[in-house]
């Protein structure tokens, strides 16, 4: 039963993002909003409302393992493992210049909340912080927004979501479903954090591992189909928007609203602190290099980033059996591959910077 109702609340959760998008992208469109602002908030947000739906109901049941494993664990998942897919399927040259300001600020943003995180909790007051954050880039994503080009406005266009009939353009239509959509996000949610919780229990692994995977796994299913999808279809710069915007919400929207309306602080686990926040301010690092050769994307890349997710996720799976070779396993990450992929990564910076010149 518990099985069951983890996977009823995932699709859940799934339909109930869809139902979200579809509703508030075409509401957006109705009310004038330029398909390219809907594509970076609206659909990059609507994805990350799995994560919002389970953090939130997380931190106000007391699971604080599970929400911020679910934002940190997301954050990793997406880059790692979306982009590193999303490459591998075909390589991603990103025009859209918008994408070379965003990650400076999801690196910034990634620093913030590590740093937030440094004296054990996060207050509500630092998540109201965060949520006001949202609010300022929502506003920079729309002034941005005016100048892109006509190319990348037509291809947010083409990918929104589209109406077949005049009963579907009807702004009624549009409120229903995302009325729908909360629903199922809230009905989801309770059934995936009990049913996710029961298994840690029986499994004897912490809170913060099933956050960490499970769950920021389940939750990230929408950005992987958008993201796939958009490759698939050539609309690379939707691909790589998407994980760069779902990031950003999850860190000042989910974590934000999640700390503010949590009875108490959010105690961070010491274990979050010294390992998995460092490696999510990494993995947003070691965007910055790829994005600045060429923004491209090569499926080496990709693959070297899908490579990465599996030893990272390897690697909790070693801690959480305390198995004898996790010692030996994270020191030849720590000392040798990890300062190998750091340059590498600022050779490619280097070239990327005198071919430019």
């Amino acid at each position: 039963m518990t099985l069951l109702f983890f996977g009823l609340g995932l699709a859940a959760l799934i339909l109930g993002a869809e139902l979200l998008v579809r509703g508030a992208s075409r509401l957006a469109l109705t009310f004038g909003i330029s398909p390219l602002v809907v594509g970076l908030t609206v659909v990059a947000f609507g994805t990350s409302s799995p994560e919002l739906a389970i953090s939130v109901q997380s931190a106000w049941s007391g699971q604080v393992d599970i929400a911020l494993g679910n934002v940190v664990g997301s954050n990793i998942f997406n880059v790692l493992f979306i982009l590193g897919l999303s490459a591998l399927i075909t390589p991603l040259i990103v025009h859209q210049q918008l994408i070379r300001r965003e990650v400076p600020l999801l690196i910034a943003v990634s620093l913030l909340l590590w740093g937030m995180a440094a004296n054990g909790d996060i207050a509500r007051w630092e998540g109201g912080l965060l949520a006001l954050g949202l609010a300022a880039y929502i506003i920079y994503a729309i002034r941005a927004s005016r100048r892109e080009s006509v190319e990348i406005v037509e291809e947010y266009a083409a990918a929104l979501p589209a109406n077949a009939g005049a009963w579907r353009r009807h702004w009624s239509v549009q409120v229903a479903l995302i009325l729908g959509g909360l629903m199922l996000l809230v009905q989801g949610s309770n059934w995936l954090v009990e049913a996710a919780v029961t298994i840690a229990r029986a499994l004897g692994v912490s809170e913060l591992i099933i956050g960490l995977t499970l769950i920021a796994a389940g939750t990230s299913l929408p950005e992987v189909a958008t993201s796939i999808m958009a490759a698939i279809r050539g609309e690379r710069d939707i691909a790589v928007g998407n994980v760069v915007g779902s990031n950003l919400f999850n860190i000042l929207g989910v974590l934000g609203i999640s700390a503010a309306v949590a009875p108490v602080s959010l105690t961070v686990s010491p274990s979050l602190l010294t390992f998995d926040l460092p490696v999510m301010v990494a993995v947003a690092v070691a965007c910055l290099p790829i994005f600045f050769t060429g923004n491209r994307i090569a499926r080496w890349e990709g693959g070297l980033f899908f490579a990465y997710y599996l030893a990272y996720t390897a690697y909790l799976i070693l801690l959480s059996t305390r198995h004898s070779a996790l010692a030996t396993y994270g020191d030849v990450m720590v000392f040798f591959v990890l300062p190998l992929t750091a340059v590498t990564l600022v050779v490619l910076a280097l070239r990327g910077q005198r071919a430019e010149a």
